[in-house]
C-alpha cells in the first residue's frame, strides 16, 4: 500500500544530516571509539560498529530528523551493534555483559573533566604508544584509532602501499591481543616513559607533515592532526610539563606554515620570511602554553628546549632583533639532554648569526665528519650558505652543488638551485664580524 512507503527526504534534509553526523564523528569519534574497545578489547569491531553507526545515520536521519544528541545516538548504535556481534560469536560472554550492563543510551561528556572521557582517551592514546609496539607500528594505530586516517591516507602519507600500512596495523592489534596489553592508562611510576613515547609519536606525525622529508612538498593536513592530538594530550595532561612544550613548539612552527615557501614551491629561510604573515594567533596559544610549562616544576626536557628556541625566533619583530645568544644556549641546553650531530649543526648555525660566518665555519668543521652527518644533505648545504655569507663565493657554489645532488625534496633542490644563480650574479658584501 502506499501509505506503507516512507516518506522520500528531501535533499536539504540529507545535507542537513551529513553535516551533523560529520561534526558528530569529529568531535566524540574518539571517545566513543575508546569506549568501544575498553568494553570489547577488539580494536576492530570498536572502529567497525561506529562506522555501522555512521551509516545507519545517513540512512535514518534525513527520514526521520536528526537527533538532539547526534553523538550519543551514534554512541548507542555502536554499542548496540557490537553487543549484537558479540552475542552472534558466543566467545565473548564476560564482554557481553559488560556491554549488556551499561546504560541503554550513554552520552559521551564533551568536558574533559568529567565522566570516563579522559581515561578513555589515555587509555586509548598510552595504549596505542605502548613501548612493546615498535615506533612504526605506534604511528600508525595512533593515526588509525586516535586520528582517524584511513589506511590509504596513513599509507599515502608515509610513502608506503596500502597493503604495507594494513599489515602494520594488524600486526599492532595482533601484538596488542597476544601479549595481553591492557587498555588501561599505566601506574605512576610508569606514566614517564609512556608519555615519552606519546609525545614521540605525535612529534614525528607533525615533523612528517612539516617536512615531507621523502616526498615533494609538506602535508599540512598531517602538521594539523599532529597539533591536534598535542592539544589534546595537554587537555588530559594539563601539569606535564613536556606535553605543554610539545604543544607550544608544533604551534610556533607551524605558525610559519604561509610563508616557508615561495611562490614557486622553493624554500625560503627563516630570515628571508616575511613575518606580517606569521599566524599571530597560534602564536599567542603557543606562547600561553610555554608559559604554563616553565611553570611546571619538572627540569625542562627536550620539547621545552626546543620550544624555547622557536620562542625566540617569532618573538623577534625583524631577523635582526633575533637574541641568537639566547638560541645558541637554547642548542647547549638541548645537546646536553640529546647529544646529537644534528644539533650540533644547528647549533653551527646559531653561532654563525651570533658570532660572525666564520666562527660558523669553525664550529661547522669540528661536527662535519661526526658519523651522523655523513652524507647529510645540510651539511655542505650548511657550508654553501656560510661561505655564502663570508664572501668565499666559489666556495659556495661547490658546496652547493653538492647539496644540490643529495638534497631530498624539491622545495630545498628549489632553494639550492636559486642560491648557485644568485653566486652568478654581483658579489656581495662579506658578512665577517
Amino acid at each position: 500500500m502506499p501509505g506503507t512507503a516512507q516518506t522520500p527526504h528531501r535533499p536539504g534534509e540529507e545535507q542537513a544530516a551529513r553535516s551533523a553526523v560529520a561534526r558528530a564523528v569529529a568531535e566524540e569519534r574518539v571517545p566513543i571509539v575508546a569506549g568501544l574497545i575498553r568494553t570489547t578489547g577488539d580494536w576492530e569491531l570498536a572502529e567497525d560498529c561506529l562506522q555501522d553507526a555512521v551509516e545507519r545515520a545517513l540512512q535514518h536521519w534525513p527520514l526521520a530528523g536528526t537527533p538532539d544528541n547526534p553523538a550519543a545516538w551514534l554512541a548507542t548504535t555502536a554499542r548496540r551493534r557490537a553487543v549484537d556481534i558479540l552475542r552472534r560469536r558466543r566467545t565473548e560472554s564476560d564482554k557481553l555483559q559488560t556491554l549488556a550492563q551499561e546504560p541503554d543510551e550513554p552520552v559521551p561528556p564533551t568536558d574533559v573533566t568529567e565522566g570516563g572521557y579522559g581515561d578513555d582517551v589515555l587509555r586509548l592514546l598510552f595504549t596505542c604508544c605502548h613501548p612493546a609496539l615498535p615506533r612504526a607500528g605506534q604511528v600508525a594505530l595512533t593515526l588509525r584509532t586516535v586520528a582517524g586516517l584511513e589506511i590509504k591516507e596513513i599509507a599515502r602519507a608515509f610513502l608506503t602501499s596500502e597493503g604495507t600500512m594494513g599489515r602494520r596495523l594488524l600486526r599492532a592489534r595482533e601484538k596488542i591481543r597476544h601479549a595481553g596489553i591492557a587498555f588501561r592508562v599505566p601506574p605512576p611510576h610508569r606514566v614517564a616513559e609512556r608519555t615519552a613515547g606519546v609525545l614521540a609519536v605525535i612529534y614525528l606525525v607533525f615533523n612528517e607533515g612539516y617536512s615531507a622529508s621523502a616526498g615533494a612538498g609538506p602535508r599540512t593536513e598531517l602538521a594539523e592532526e599532529a597539533i591536534r592530538l598535542a592539544r589534546l594530550t595537554a587537555d588530559l595532561l594539563p601539569t606535564d610539563g613536556e606535553v605543554l612544550a610539545l604543544q607550544a613548539l608544533l604551534l610556533f612552527q607551524h605558525s610559519r606554515r604561509h610563508t616557508r615557501f615561495g611562490p614557486d614551491g622553493a624554500a625560503v629561510p627563516m630570515p628571508e620570511q616575511d613575518r606580517s604573515r606569521w599566524d599571530r594567533t597560534l602564536i599567542n596559544e603557543a606562547f600561553a602554553a610555554l608559559h604554563s610549562a616553565e611553570e611546571t616544576a619538572a627540569a625542562a626536557g627536550p620539547y621545552r628546549w626546543q620550544a624555547r628556541i622557536a620562542a625566540e625566533h617569532v618573538r623577534a619583530r625583524t631577523p635582526q632583533d633575533t637574541d641568537w645568544s639566547a638560541i645558541v644556549t637554547g642548542f647547549d641546553g638541548l645537546l646536553q639532554l640529546q647529544p646529537s650531530p644534528v644539533i650540533a649543526l644547528n647549533r653551527a648555525v646559531a653561532i654563525s648569526f651570533r658570532d660572525g660566518a666564520a666562527a660558523g665555519l669553525r664550529e661547522l668543521d669540528a661536527v662535519a665528519d661526526e658519523p651522523g652527518l655523513r652524507g647529510y644533505h645540510l651539511v655542505p648545504a650548511v657550508r654553501g650558505d656560510l661561505l655564502r655569507r663570508a664572501g668565499r663565493g666559489a666556495e659556495a657554489v661547490t658546496a652547493f652543488q653538492e647539496a644540490l645532488e643529495s638534497a631530498p625534496t624539491e622545495a630545498e633542490r628549489g632553494l639550492l638551485r636559486r642560491r648557485l644563480d644568485e653566486l652568478t650574479g654581483p658579489p656581495r658584501p662579506a658578512d665577517v664580524r
